[in-house]
């Protein structure tokens, strides 16, 4: 998000982009204005949606600073430079593909050293405490209870009160507080990543409960566990869940591989912030002997003849990493247990296996979809609609307008119904990507720009996601049609209908062509 007055902007959060294709092409598009005419950059936490661009805009001309919690900014070292890795490592495997041969070299969207680069600005702040990014900007930070160091941002410019919640954090999370701030703004911009849905509310207790029956059962099949886990804060509240377990007896012997270097990285920045956390007893719980660390290549690959174990490796959502190697070598396998611990976004790997896909491509190879599938809600980082609601309710009252963003377009509009029911007087507004609005105190807000055309459908499943469906259950169904002749024919039918498709758009050019003529 993007705010400025007269001369001056700074922006909160400066996010990559995830989730289909179409949109992840958005970050290698220019920025909608000058890096350079930023002032500062605010940061609400380390997550990659939320900092993964601001390499970019650091080796795009951006000099100023980044304001953000001391935790934030270290994980921040390790985030952003795995990020850059991953982006150096694309860019050579696309120029290695034979089918580019002669086309101009594909460049990273930034590299591991503009990472660095852009961390080395970070300047920590802690919460509560009033500070000034840029001029005429007054800013505090509050507990946002998301992950480690996470915060609200509250914002003052010329009279406007403004609230960014950034991620919200559930109540009575692990490690953390429940989510603070105060109340009485003009403008209250809200995430709303779980604005359609409830979930049941349980304690640490009874979630460890419902983990150790996942465990358990997965053993009996007798294959590997494998949990998909972002690298920050999922993998340490499962350990942490793993610990307890191990501890008490139910899981005694079962071994843990976290099998991502960058999710051990992050697990070290926790260690150094344990005395801090709550549900830690203030020790370094992550020292337990049962875990172990994978980090070397060699020591991943080790791990295809392992039976009878839990893998976590990142990403989260199976769009990249160490987690699609697992994912090959164990989705085929009926013994194996595939168990999703967080949310899973629209077009990414991770949602097509969980709504039921029988075979997915993972890494250019069609793969069966044998093993158990399950999944635990229990472990979001994000509150529910329950919980969104009462905190915009603590922010109230509202005199401008109520943003919702940060969710997809069920959820959205459902937290805007509920809103309304309760509120009818409350301006709530679902900006689209690109629009722009003008803030005053005590009144709604006014668009004053809407986005570019066609910038909107890059948003959710893209036609990429259902091709890769499409294309891995193809084979499948044309060897039922048993008749070699049908087989045949239904082949040639789906060319003509994509042939079909060609000649209509041929004639629509020629028919222009004639109407120009005329």
């Amino acid at each position: 998000m993007r705010f400025t007055h007269g001369e001056t902007a700074i922006l909160v959060d400066c996010g990559l982009f995830q989730g289909s294709r179409s949109l992840e092409t958005l970050n290698i598009s220019d920025f909608a204005f000058d890096p350079k005419s930023i002032a500062a950059v605010v940061l609400t936490h380390a997550h990659i949606d939320h900092s993964g661009l601001l390499p970019k805009l650091a080796s795009r001309g951006f000099k100023g600073k980044i304001w953000c919690t001391r935790q934030t900014a270290d994980l921040l070292e390790h985030m952003l430079a795995d990020s850059g890795r991953i982006h150096e490592a694309d860019a050579q495997r696309h120029n290695r593909r034979r089918d580019r041969a002669g086309d101009p070299p594909f460049d990273p969207i930034y590299t591991e050293q503009d990472a660095l680069d852009a961390w080395r600005r970070c300047r920590p702040v802690d919460l509560e405490e009033w500070f000034e990014p840029a001029p005429g900007f007054r800013c505090r930070l509050w507990n946002a209870g998301h992950i480690l160091g996470s915060a609200s941002v509250e914002l003052e410019n010329s009279g406007v009160r403004i609230m960014c919640s950034g991620d919200l954090g559930p109540d009575n999370k692990a490690f953390y507080h429940d989510p603070a701030g105060p109340a009485g703004f003009d403008h209250v911009i809200c995430e709303s990543t779980y604005g359609d849905r409830a979930r049941p509310q349980i304690t640490l207790e009874e979630r460890r409960k419902l983990l150790e029956a996942e465990v358990r059962g997965a053993i009996v099949r007798g294959g590997n566990l494998i949990i998909p886990s972002f690298a920050l804060e999922r993998t340490q509240e499962l350990l942490l869940d793993l610990i307890n377990l191990s501890r008490s007896g139910a899981i005694a012997g079962v071994p843990i591989f976290v099998d991502s270097p960058l999710a051990n990285k992050v697990t070290g920045v926790f260690a150094s912030y344990a005395a801090e956390l709550e549900d830690t007893g203030g020790e370094n719980i992550f020292d337990y002997p049962s875990f172990h660390l994978v980090n070397e290549v060699a020591q991943s690959i080790r791990l295809n003849s392992v039976s009878g174990a839990i893998i976590l490796a990142a990403s989260g959502m199976c769009e990249g990493g160490r987690i699609r190697h697992h994912l090959t070598h164990n989705l085929h396998r009926r013994d194996s247990t595939v168990l999703f611990v967080g949310f899973q976004a629209q077009g990414s790997l991770g949602r097509v296996i969980l709504d039921g896909a029988k075979s997915v491509r993972v890494s250019g190879k069609d793969v069966r979809v044998r093993a158990q599938i399950r999944r635990i809600d229990s472990y979001s980082a994000h509150a529910d609609q329950g919980e969104l609601l009462d905190w915009i309710e603590e922010r109230q009252p509202i005199a401008g307008s109520l943003f919702l963003t940060h969710g997809e377009n069920d959820a959205l509009e459902e937290m805007r119904r509920l809103l309304q029911q309760r509120s009818p007087e409350l301006s709530v507004r679902i900006p689209e990507i690109g629009e722009s609005y003008g803030l005053t105190p005590g009144e709604p807000a006014k668009r004053t720009a809407t986005g570019p055309v066609g910038l909107q459908e890059a948003i959710g499943r893209d036609w990429q996601n259902s091709y890769a469906q499409f294309s891995t259950s193809l084979k499948q169904e044309l060897a039922k049609i048993r008749d070699k002749k049908q087989r045949e024919k239904a082949i040639e039918d789906m060319r003509q209908v994509l042939e079909s498709y060609k000649d209509s758009k041929q004639k629509k050019k020629l028919s222009r062509r004639d109407e120009a003529k005329a």
